[in-house]
């Protein structure tokens, strides 16, 4: 009984010595995890006065700062647990093995890194700039990070698209360019001039200040249809116009066409129609 009772006091006394060795490492740890913390932040307020002072990209700026603070919180982590006590090399190995785990089971999100960095170098856009991607995604950019660009769609919802895809699709940047052309199809029945139609499509065209007269607007016959002659409408206008005068444009030529007594033809509907038992699998097709 007395031996188990040395034995015990023996292992507290030992436990009661370690803790007391390691309350110094602790409390330095502690102290240079705040003093460490604050230098973090000072270094970002810093960073993003000398970015406002140069004028830099604002997209810059966030993808900048993001890698400074990782790497700056590695670097304290490490040394606060070197002060503690820990070994840091086998740490530093034990961070590296977690790290190629890591990197096998986000290989998507490495890929978006990589885009991230493809982006903020070539700037094929920047923030405030206008695009659509070739997966459809289109609208107003917002932020871009490490792993994903914000953007501000047309309808006001924001969209997280990864930069991986992004960077790696066709990308149409509508900021870049002072004048976009926007295009109608318009279709007419075969008993109106077709004359008569192209040149009160131009006068109306014209007749709008924002349209531009160089590249001058054109109109021409696309397509000879089933019930239809189709028209192909296109003009020019300076980018800050395009959304207004595309969508004003389409009812002011509809409107003074019907004014004239050219009415704009509906497309053709296409019916089959099976007569009987018979019959199937031959339909007969008509166009209305």
């Amino acid at each position: 009984m007395e031996s188990n009772l040395d034995n015990l006091e023996t292992k507290v006394g030992r436990l009661t010595d370690v803790v007391i060795d390691a309350i110094p490492g602790i409390i330095g740890g502690i102290i240079l995890l705040v003093i460490g913390k604050y230098v973090i932040n000072l270094v970002n307020r810093l960073l993003h006065k000398r970015f406002e002072k140069r004028n830099v990209d604002p997209s810059i700026r966030a993808f900048i700062s993001s890698i400074v603070k990782i790497v700056m919180w590695v670097m304290l982590l490490l040394t606060v647990a070197s002060q503690i006590g820990i070994q840091t090399t086998s740490f530093i190995a034990a961070l590296s093995a977690f790290g190629l785990a890591v990197g096998m089971a986000l290989q998507g999100s490495l890929s978006n890194f990589a885009g991230g960095v493809l982006i903020l170098m070539f700037r094929p856009f920047g923030v405030g700039d206008y695009i659509s991607s070739a997966n459809g995604t289109s609208g107003t950019v917002e932020r871009i990070d490490i792993l994903y660009s914000t953007l501000i769609g047309d309808d006001g919802v924001r969209i997280f698209s990864p930069n991986g895809p992004l960077a790696n699709s066709v990308i149409k940047n509508y900021t870049k360019i002072v004048q976009r052309m926007f295009e109608y199809t318009v279709s007419i029945s075969y008993d109106k001039n077709v004359k008569d139609a192209k040149d009160i499509i131009l006068r109306v065209l014209r007749a709008n200040e924002n349209v531009l007269t160089s590249p001058e607007p054109t109109v021409f016959v696309k397509e000879l249809g089933n019930s239809s002659i189709v028209l192909t409408v296109r003009a020019w206008t300076k980018r800050e116009h395009y959304w207004p005068v595309r969508n004003s444009m389409q009812e002011k030529i509809m409107l003074e066409l019907e004014r004239n007594d050219i009415s704009v033809a509906p497309n053709p509907t296409q019916i089959s129609i099976v007569s009987n038992a018979s019959d199937q699998g031959r339909p007969v097709k008509t166009d209305s």
